[in-house]
């Protein structure tokens, strides 16, 4: 590995992981948890995104950060690249789709293969760059033209590091599993052959984890309900230390994306063998649970069983016989009417515990993209929720509590689905803005679940209520795995697992093995394959950060301990020799957890911004539902797509940006624009590269367009001659990486990324209108060198 020249290894020097930034810069993630530290570009133009290194803390740059030099890069992170063949100067490159790689990828002659200007490939990296070398490599894998159907799915699994294709040995596995449920998978089972269970799903769903049945009993002299909630049967065909299972774990969760599903196991079992389809025997691990008609259990046992699905419906189907007896549905389904009717009064009485208790709840609004068999976008939706959706959420919910009692009054070690308070920061910014609105948080320092349920109460009625919601949430923590139960915050819950979707969850897998562990009387303590590797990512901050932490010391602890042939650490008396490993086990899960909502988000945005192509210089009402240093963040009615206003666009005025107003605020005419705010604007600018949507905002003189353009492909709204007129090129996917000063928002990013502050003198100065090079092949701008020196993306105004 390639060392700074004249630096040499000093014991202060940190290990930790590079993390690039698409304008240029990076950080360094250190391995001991402690503050990020910033690479400038000329030091990222010597690594890649998340390339481990050693670095060492020189000083600090302007805003006060500590700032770094990479003293020796210890592993290369990246072996195959994916990105779009171009064409530059007569010389070929590879321009990375994920713009956190700061390089472009040189092709030799010999390196192109079969491989189109212009078309997706993946690359080998052959030579990795330094700071007088570009990065080379080699097509060796052609994915096709960048507006092929499914082409965005292919970038993002691939981008994000998403295993998509299931190993030869799995397969095989797999393939060798009966079709069937065999006499000799029964014994030891209960058999609930002659229970009436039903699933209920999404239209669209392929694999049924879960089934319900209720009916009404009196447990001694207490009216109750009984529910079961049959859950697939997973760990009985996916046994530790087989394939299957390291496959599992490598995915940790099935990532869903519009109209492709990555499953975590392959289809013969996610959509079959433990798929719970209707009118065929099924093994499945059942909660049966007593509920009182306060909805508190009184009683629950956990036993394997096998069963034979009554039916399986739909959300809409079953909302339309609860909500009209006498229709069509209900006629044709009557014999399934006193169940769902059952389930629907359950349902009420644990909605009634659920406010009671002062659970929060977010009343979001979920878009699906419908699209025709090409892939092409028809419309944007939403998802529309009804009590059907709430009756299955409050069954799952209830199987899932009892899973982690049970789990926690044996003492087992587990994984448990933890939700943690609120960081003293985010309820600061959270009450200034809530003051602003005349409203106000109870609870003091210490608010608890009740505190934020009736505030959501008096927001739910307000006008504002949308904006106010989206400020409540993103001063929630996020929720997470780990062994050490601290209940969750959200649900008002003080222990809670994921017991539910072992097809597709890999911590519900987890469960089911320790809940037959406890039931057999017996320990289960996971082992880590040395085959599978952990992904131990740490996150930002928070609880998480520091798990992350120790469980990257733990795991290298036991990779150092295996290859010296000598014995761990004596763990502190009392400590459990399997908690490290639950730990590692926990960080995992979550870090994929993340990574696949990375991929799904990506994916949507994407299809947005290609939708969108066809809408430029079309007007909309719009929202505002986020507000920066740089800009507002505009969500269209409607048609439910985000963009951005940049500032510059607001008019001649400077304005300042106020976080606990959350509004930008002119200095000279005094014109304010808030959270919550309706505005009129038009649609501007498309870049397919960077995901953003541009917006101006519509006003009595014309706009001009702005912006400039170079490799990427941006589209301008004055490309198309006149507003209403759609002209968007059906083809060609943008190139450039270099930032735009006039940059829209990133509908995949977080609004707070506080990393693109503007200088809004610079970025005015910027602005100024250029037409997008209409060329038959895809290339840089004349009299840009290639191939000299890694061409690291220029940071202007608003980098850092």
């Amino acid at each position: 590995m390639r060392k700074a020249k004249n630096l040499v290894p000093r014991e202060a020097d940190r290990l930790g992981t590079v993390q690039g930034h698409r304008d240029g810069f990076g950080f360094v993630i250190p391995d001991d948890g402690g503050e990020d530290i910033f690479l400038s570009e000329r030091e990222m133009s010597r690594v890649m995104h998340a390339d481990r290194v050693n670095v060492r803390v020189l000083g600090t740059d302007r805003r006060g950060r500590p700032e770094g030099q990479i003293v020796d890069v210890i592993l290369h992170a990246n072996k195959v690249v994916i990105g779009r063949l171009l064409n530059e100067n007569g010389v070929l490159i590879v321009a990375p789709e994920d713009k956190r790689i700061g390089h472009d990828i040189l092709i030799p002659p010999k390196g192109q293969g079969n491989a189109k200007l212009g078309q997706v490939v993946s690359v080998e990296i052959i030579d990795y760059p330094d700071s007088y070398r570009q990065a080379v490599g080699r097509v060796i894998e052609v994915l096709g033209e960048i507006d092929d159907p499914g082409m965005e799915i292919e970038i993002a699994v691939r981008k994000y590091g998403v295993p998509h294709e299931f190993s030869a040995a799995a397969k095989k596995e797999a393939e060798a599993l009966p079709d069937t449920v065999r006499q000799s998978d029964l014994e030891g089972r209960v058999d609930l052959r002659d229970v009436p269970l039903v699933t209920i799903d999404g239209a669209d769903a392929r694999d049924f984890d879960d089934a319900v049945y209720c009916e009404p009993l009196m447990f001694g002299k207490i009216k109750a309900w009984r529910l079961i909630v049959a859950i697939a049967d997973v760990s009985h065909y996916v046994k530790p230390g087989h394939p299957l299972d390291d496959e599992g774990l490598l995915r940790a969760t099935s990532v869903y994306f519009p109209r492709r599903v990555i499953p975590m196991l392959p289809e013969k079992i996610s959509n079959g063998l433990c798929s719970l389809n209707p009118d065929v025997d099924r093994l499945c691990m059942v909660c049966d649970s007593v509920v009182d008609q306060s909805g508190v259990v009184l009683a629950y046992q956990f036993y394997p069983a096998v069963m034979h699905s009554a039916q399986r419906f739909t959300y809409d189907t079953v909302w339309e016989i609860l909500s009209n007896s006498k229709g069509p549905e209900a006629t044709r389904f009557a014999q399934f009417r006193p169940l769902l009717t059952n389930l629907y009064s359950l349902y009420k009485i644990l909605l009634d515990a659920r406010q009671k208790r002062g659970a929060i709840e977010f009343e979001t609004t979920e878009t699906q993209i419908i699209s025709n068999e090409l892939g092409k976008i028809l419309r944007i939706e939403p998802r529309l929720r009804n009590d059907a959706h709430r009756l299955i959420e409050e069954c799952m919910l209830t199987a899932n509590v009892c899973a982690a009692d049970f789990i926690d009054k044996n003492k087992h070690l587990s994984l448990y689905r933890v939700h943690g308070e609120p960081s003293e920061e985010r309820l600061m910014t959270l009450r200034q803005v809530l003051r602003t609105s005349g409203l106000s948080l109870g609870g003091g320092e210490k608010p608890k679940p009740k505190d934020y349920a009736k505030l959501m109460r008096e927001i739910k009625e307000r006008p504002d209520a949308n904006m106010l919601q989206s400020v409540v949430l993103r001063s929630m923590q996020q929720a997470m795995y780990q062994p050490d139960n601290e209940g969750h915050f959200g649900l008002a819950y003080p222990a809670y697992s994921h017991f539910t979707s072992p097809i597709r969850r890999y911590p519900d897998l987890l469960t089911h093995r320790v809940i037959k562990a406890i039931l057999a009387k017996k320990p289960y303590t996971p082992v880590l394959p040395p085959t599978v590797p952990l992904n131990l990512t740490l996150p930002r901050k928070g609880k998480g950060r520091e798990n992350a932490v120790n469980a990257k010391k733990s795991h290298s602890d036991a990779k150092e301990a295996a290859a010296n042939g000598t014995r761990l650490p004596k763990l502190p008396k009392g400590a459990n020799a399997a908690m490290p490993i639950w730990g590692q086990l926990g960080v995992h899960c979550s870090s994929n957890e993340r990574r696949a909502d990375e991929a799904s988000r990506d994916v949507e945005a994407w299809l947005k911004c290609y939708y969108m192509r066809d809408h430029l210089g079309q007007e909309y009402a719009g929202t505002v539902t986020g507000v920066a240093t740089f800009g507002l963040f505009i969500q269209l009615e409607n048609l439910f797509v985000e963009g951005m206003i940049h500032v510059t666009e607001l008019g001649g005025d400077y304005f300042q940006h106020d976080e606990a107003r959350q509004e930008l605020r002119g200095e000279r005419t005094g014109i304010r624009y808030r959270l919550g705010d309706r505005v009129h604007v038009l649609v501007s600018r498309v870049d397919l590269d960077a995901r953003k949507i541009e917006f101006s905002l519509v006003k009595s003189v014309g706009l001009e367009p702005g912006g400039t353009t170079n490799r990427r492909q941006i589209i301008l709204a004055s490309d198309t001659g006149r507003p209403n007129k759609k002209a968007a090129p059906k083809k060609g996917r943008p190139g450039s990486k270099e930032p735009q000063k006039h940059a829209g928002v990133n509908v995949n990013a977080a609004k707070s990324a506080g990393n693109l502050g503007a200088n809004q003198s610079k970025n005015q100065a910027g602005r100024t209108a250029s037409k997008v090079a209409k060329s038959g092949k895809p290339t840089r701008p004349a009299g840009k060198p290639a191939g000299t020196k890694p061409p690291v993306r220029s940071t202007k105004a608003r980098r850092k």
